[in-house]
């Protein structure tokens, strides 16, 4: 048996395939070399999970993900705006702190820093959509985000996610076309009501994105409420002192986009 798995070996293990292993794994640390001397200066909002209450207190784990992400950050001129610390397992998609680190992210428009990926999650699906939550996030184990590499890896394990979805669409797919051919009509009128539909979906989208972004304000302005900070103007100027900026992504408020925020959160 050895020797048959010894034969097995040598007959996969061939120069070619040796000279592409190598190339792979250098071109990845050549990557997150490069990652770590990019990651000199900005602000970040650092995120670090424990998975239980004794780690939390005792700061085991939290200590090595603190120095973790200070060896990524190289001691360049870089500062943490905010970090948040979630006490909580891997594999629930309930995060209160993570949500808070997110909307921190969001609007000071900085990265996200997590030590490892299995730090910020063990679920496909939930990594999957956090890609789409428009924070760029960085984790201290691999390549930049930015980077082919980097995205690529963490594609990788959303693809499961993906392969489920594209299933589902071919599912309804042949449903649709078996419904077609039992000479049932679909769809409906194609001419002034699609472009009307496609207008108040475009609607739709813009007030959720400007829903989305007062609801991370939110916290912020209630904190200079509680202050004595009440005035449409002093609430412009406590946002820009804050470095937190507007809708458009200007530094300076206005009375009247204070207003529109308010207005929502209300």
């Amino acid at each position: 048996m050895a020797t048959a798995a010894k034969r097995l070996s040598i007959r996969f293990r061939t120069p070619t395939v040796d000279a592409a292993m190598n190339t792979a794994y250098r071109s990845s640390q050549r990557a997150l070399t490069e990652t770590r001397r990019v990651m000199t200066s900005g602000g970040f909002v650092a995120y670090y999970r424990v998975s239980t209450a004794k780690q939390g207190e005792s700061g085991l784990g939290l200590d090595a993900q603190r120095t973790a992400v200070e060896r990524y950050l190289n001691g360049g001129k870089w500062h943490i705006v905010a970090e948040f610390t979630e006490i909580e397992s891997g594999r629930n998609s309930d995060r209160p702190a993570l949500a808070k680190a997110l909307a921190a992210a969001r609007l000071h428009r900085v990265p996200l820093v997590v030590a490892k990926v299995d730090r910020l999650t063990r679920s496909v699906a939930f990594l999957s959509r956090l890609l789409e939550a428009g924070v760029d996030v960085r984790f201290c184990d691999l390549p930049q985000l930015e980077g082919p590499t980097g995205r690529f890896m963490l594609q990788q394990m959303a693809a499961v996610a993906e392969l489920e979805a594209g299933l589902i669409s071919m599912r309804t797919k042949a449903a649709l076309t078996a419904a077609k051919a039992r000479g049932v009509k679909l769809g409906g009128d194609r001419g002034q009501t699609l472009d009307d539909a496609t207008r108040a979906a475009g609607r739709a989208v813009r007030s959720a994105t400007a829903q989305s972004r007062a609801n991370d304000l939110a916290p912020t302005i209630r904190d200079l409420q509680a202050a004595g900070v009440t005035s449409l103007r002093a609430i412009a100027k406590g946002l820009a002192d804050r470095g937190i900026g507007t809708p458009r992504g200007g530094s300076d408020w206005t009375p009247a986009q204070v207003a529109r925020v308010l207005a929502r959160i209300a």
